[in-house]
């Protein structure tokens, strides 16, 4: 009866490690793949927002586009051409008063022609006025698609040194301890019923053993 306790004891550990290694990896390995991809795309095409098929996440860092967007959200782009975006889109551009790396969401409220070519009015609906300058078509990097909320906070907290380790680091050591740990659980158990069949052999030798002595002492008489 206690061992059969015990078995059922380390089954339930077996599972519940298994469980939660699977959990881990189904969460991380996305996250660090995904990762590696925009990693090696922002190196090989640094002119241009990495993108994993044509959607790439933003942090928001200003409330400009509340209550819709706010300051911490991550939010989900798309790739798109300058001719599909229409009036009341939510765009992502390069800002044209900026310093050519800084971008910017607002919603387009016009598209007009500017030196030969498309461009766009914008807005942010929390602003009192519209942006100053234009968006050539060019610049436009991206279509609104989703949001997250506050989850942009966390992607900051990623880039940090303690954000590094408690995201990256930490679950990293966690799995190699969960392979561990299952891998010590199944020898135990293993071995566990390596040494009861070995026992129920030997009883059934000393079991037979027996028999025989007792045949032969009969014999005997």
């Amino acid at each position: 009866m206690q061992k059969e306790k015990t078995k059922e004891k380390a089954s339930l550990t077996h599972n519940i490690l298994t469980v939660v290694g699977t959990v881990m990896c189904v969460i991380l390995l996305p996250i660090l793949i995904i990762n590696l991809i925009l990693i090696v795309k922002s190196f090989t095409n640094a002119d241009e927002v990495p993108s994993v098929g044509g959607v790439f996440p933003l942090i928001v860092l200003t409330d400009s586009m509340y209550p819709e967007i706010e300051s911490g959200d991550l939010i989900i782009n798309k790739t798109i051409e300058p001719e599909d975006v229409k009036v009341g889109d939510v765009i992502s551009f390069f800002d044209p008063a900026g310093n050519g790396t800084t971008i910017v969401t607002h919603r387009v409220i016009d598209i007009v022609s500017e030196n030969g070519g498309i461009a766009f009015r914008t807005k942010g609906d929390y602003n009192n006025t519209e942006d100053k300058l234009a968006v050539p078509g060019e610049d436009v990097v991206g279509i609104y698609q989703s949001r997250i909320p506050k989850a942009g906070n966390v992607a900051m907290f990623m880039q940090t040194t303690t954000g590094l380790i408690v995201c990256v680091v930490l679950p990293i050591v966690l799995l190699v301890a969960y392979d561990v740990i299952r891998r010590s659980v199944y020898e135990k158990n293993k071995k566990a019923d390596t040494d009861a069949l070995l026992a129920e052999l030997e009883a059934l030798r000393a079991e037979k053993a027996k028999t025989a002595a007792t045949a032969e002492n009969g014999e005997n008489k």
